[in-house]
Parts: structure tokens; C-alpha cells; sequence
């Protein structure tokens, strides 16, 4: 079993096998930072902070009959102690957490996130019941706001869907174009479905061209930057020039939108076709933009 999953059964060990869906991700949440290196990472979503690993883990530890999952909330039916499993500065931050915050009520828990933590809230559908005014400009003021027009690109390689997705909402990016020919991945939240519905959930909107991707048989047997450029060379000559209308198309979008991003996998630009493509969409002639890429 994975570390991680053992964290979140300690937890509901810890607070009588049994919390509400939204008071566990606060909770969590309340963990998470307290740990040396964290197990989960969060993004603002509806009703505060949300971690879709920690849902997923959920829901595959329901499987093995670990937890049981309804309306109500979720249950540790495990009888194994996992607290007893876990490293010894888990245990400590996991008894912090405990004695700080076991007496603490819905109300209570969002009250505090929110406030400690209004990044987190900025999403939030909620927020107007539980802070003040004064609190409720404090978390519009960390909500981020581009005022120019930029085409970003970024890679998800090391990085989890939470740290992928804040990334985009600190730069605010209101358009993400996966550039991928299959958007497949062995990767948590990186498959066209996962990814479509995690940016939908934050305020995204998420669109796919196959066609300026390159297909996964070109792909192999890439083993140095000598063969990533032979493949480039390559999409720039067979590619690039027979797409021009999608490239048209994602200008439009960046005309419309303000600032959108192209992804793939790599988080070597170097190794990434969506540099090649990014710099074919800044020879057309209406571009006049800037290009990061993330």
C-alpha cells in the first residue's frame, strides 16, 4: 500500500473513523502543511481546498474494502491501527492536528481554512456564509489576474495534477490546449477525462488538437537531445506545415481568451514538440503576443 494511503486511514483513525467529505479535506489539508514533505497537494475548488489524489486513493481504497464511501461522509472499516505504521514526525503532526482541531465543527474548520489558507478559497461557493467582508477581500486579493495576452507551455512530468493545476491558475491561465496525439497517461489526472473534468472543476476550460501532436510510435527509443531534434526536425517538415488552420485556431483562442497554455508531457522544453509548435504559432502574421513557457 502506499504511504500516502496510510496517512488518510490514520487520519480517520485518528478523528473516530468517520469525517464528512469536506471537513476530511480540511483536515487533510491541516496535515499536509503540518508534515515535513507532504503527502497531498490541494487546489481551491467549490467549497475550499480539494486534493483529487487523496479522492482517487478514496475510492480505490473502497475497493479493497478499506473505507466505505456515501452521502454521509467516509469510514475507516479497516480494522488494522495504521497510526502505528506511520514515521514518527507524521505521528506528531498528526496528534497536532488532532489536539488543535478535533472540537472544531464544519463551521468551524472552513472558517479557519479559509482565513489561514485564502488562496484556497478563492474558488469557493461558500465563502460569503462563513467571512466577513474585510476576510472576503483578502481572498479576492489572492486570486491571480492577467492583464496581458500570453501563450504559455507547460509539461506535467514530476509534478502531481495539483501542483500542474495551481500552476496554470497562478498565471492564470483560462484555456488549456493539450497538444498530445493520444492524450493517454500512466499518470494520476493526466488522461483526457481526468484532465478535462479537474480544469472544469477549477474554472478552466480545456480543449484537444491531435493533430499538432506526434504519435507515440515516433516516440521511442528517444535517448538523447541528438534524437529528440531528429524527431523535430521531422514534425517541423511533416507536421507543422499541414496544420496551420489548428494553429490559427489557438491563436484565436489567445485573441479571445487572453492566455492560454499548450501541453504535453515533458518538462524539458528541449524534448517537447510544443516548443517547435509554439514558435510556428508566433510566425503567423497576426501574432503579437508574448510566449512563457512554464
Amino acid at each position: 500500500m502506499y504511504y500516502r494511503r496510510k496517512v488518510i486511514l490514520s487520519l480517520l483513525q485518528s478523528f473516530g473513523d468517520n469525517l464528512g467529505k469536506t471537513k476530511f479535506q480540511k483536515l487533510l489539508l491541516l496535515l499536509a502543511k503540518s508534515q515535513e514533505k507532504a503527502d497531498y497537494y490541494f487546489v481551491p475548488y467549490k467549497y475550499g481546498c480539494f486534493s483529487f489524489q487523496a479522492m482517487a486513493d478514496l475510492s480505490t481504497m473502497q475497493k479493497y474494502g478499506q473505507v466505505s464511501i456515501s452521502n454521509r461522509g467516509i469510514q475507516k472499516t479497516d480494522p488494522v491501527d495504521y497510526i502505528k505504521l506511520l514515521k514518527e514526525k507524521d505521528k506528531n503532526a498528526l496528534r497536532q492536528v488532532f489536539l488543535l482541531h478535533n472540537k472544531k465543527t464544519y463551521s468551524d474548520l472552513i472558517k479557519y481554512t479559509y482565513r489561514k489558507y485564502p488562496y484556497f478559497a478563492i474558488h469557493s461557493e461558500i465563502a460569503d456564509r462563513y467571512l466577513t467582508p474585510d476576510e472576503l477581500q483578502k481572498v479576492k486579493q489572492y486570486k491571480p489576474v492577467g492583464n496581458r495576452s500570453i501563450l504559455y507551455t507547460i509539461g506535467y512530468e514530476g509534478i502531481t495534477l495539483e501542483e500542474y493545476l495551481n500552476k496554470l491558475i497562478s498565471n492564470d491561465v483560462r484555456v488549456l490546449v493539450d497538444v498530445r496525439n493520444n492524450p493517454m497517461s500512466m499518470k494520476y489526472g493526466f488522461t483526457k477525462s481526468q484532465l478535462l473534468n479537474a480544469c472544469t472543476s477549477v474554472g478552466i476550460e480545456y480543449i484537444h488538437f491531435p493533430d499538432v501532436g506526434i504519435v507515440s510510435d515516433q516516440r521511442q527509443e528517444l535517448t538523447c537531445q541528438q534524437d529528440y531534434d531528429k524527431l523535430f526536425n521531422k514534425y517541423r517538415v511533416e507536421i507543422l506545415p499541414h496544420t496551420i488552420s489548428t494553429q490559427e485556431k489557438i491563436l484565436g483562442l489567445l485573441k479571445d481568451k487572453g492566455r492560454i497554455a499548450l501541453t504535453c508531457f515533458e518538462a524539458n522544453i528541449c524534448q517537447c514538440h510544443r516548443k517547435h509548435l509554439a514558435e510556428a504559432i508566433i510566425r503567423l502574421p497576426e501574432w503579437n503576443y508574448d510566449l512563457i513557457h512554464l
